[in-house]
């Protein structure tokens, strides 16, 4: 349907866009955000910014200083490691007798001028993070990104070097913004004789925890943690509970019949 006062077939057309590569992106966020250390809270926060630095696909939380137990923060000079786009202030964190080095930052810009943001994904800064009363795993949630978490009738199979390893007419595909679909197999439905099981976990900010990984126990060159399972996924996605899924990138799939290609994505290095 056309606008009031617009002309039919005018419209331009355009793809969306990403935000430019070299900006630093923000918007607020009404979600009551915490953050502890060792027991102790050293974020307390109803006015927390998403913030998207240059590059980076994924956002961290700012905060109003107001929000922040600065007393625990110590300033030093810029780090070695990796810049924070236009951050001039650092800090390391100290609680009781332990020391976080590099574990936040001043926002830079009139807009975000007195708010700070902490290290997230790969660095163990804080033990724990919450919205609300969920508990958050390695980067805060971005709005802009889907998880839809499907049961399907399709007919899905996935062979490793040859072997058919799962084969299924009631998958759960689960659809994530930029990534490629994943498809859930009943556990019933996966040969898992045919798999050892590993120690590894990973944690998911849209999903959880999973506790579960199979490597492949055949011949060949294939990745190790090849599949995986959520045993408590999270309540937005709990139907794909105890099910398996693989790394798309490394195995073969078939679908109703068609074999698919395989994807790329940030999860196709060894």
């Amino acid at each position: 349907m056309a606008r009031p006062g617009s002309v039919p077939g005018t419209a331009p057309v355009l793809r969306r866009r990403p935000d430019p590569a070299d900006s630093l992106v923000w918007e607020p966020s009404d979600r009551w955000v915490r953050g502890t250390k060792n027991g102790v809270t050293v974020v307390d926060s109803r006015r927390a910014v998403l913030v998207w630095e240059p590059g980076v696909p994924v956002p961290v939380y700012a905060f109003p200083a107001e929000d922040v137990r600065m007393d625990l923060l110590r300033r030093f000079e810029r780090p070695p490691g990796r810049r924070h786009a236009g951050a001039t202030e650092f800090y390391d964190l100290v609680v009781g007798d332990e020391v976080v080095r590099s574990a936040a930052w001043g926002c830079p810009g009139e807009e975000l001028a007195g708010h700070v943001c902490f290290a997230w994904f790969g660095r163990e800064v804080l033990d724990h993070w919450y919205e609300e009363e969920e508990e958050i795993f390695v980067h805060p949630r971005d709005p802009h990104k889907r998880v839809d978490a499907l049961p399907s009738t399709r007919h899905v199979q996935v062979e490793i070097e040859g072997t058919v390893v799962a084969d299924t007419r009631s998958p759960v595909l689960l659809f994530e913004t930029d990534l490629p679909v994943r498809y859930y197999f009943p556990r019933e439905d996966v040969r898992l004789d045919l798999f050892t099981p590993t120690d590894t976990n990973t944690r998911c900010p849209y999903k959880g925890v999973a506790t579960e990984y199979w490597s492949w126990a055949g011949e060949g060159d294939v990745r190790p943690d090849i599949a995986w399972s959520y045993p408590d996924p999270l309540p937005a996605v709990g139907v794909i509970k105890d099910r398996i899924a693989f790394y798309d990138e490394f195995v073969d799939v078939i679908v109703d019949g068609e074999r698919q290609q395989r994807p790329v994505s940030v999860f196709g290095k060894r």
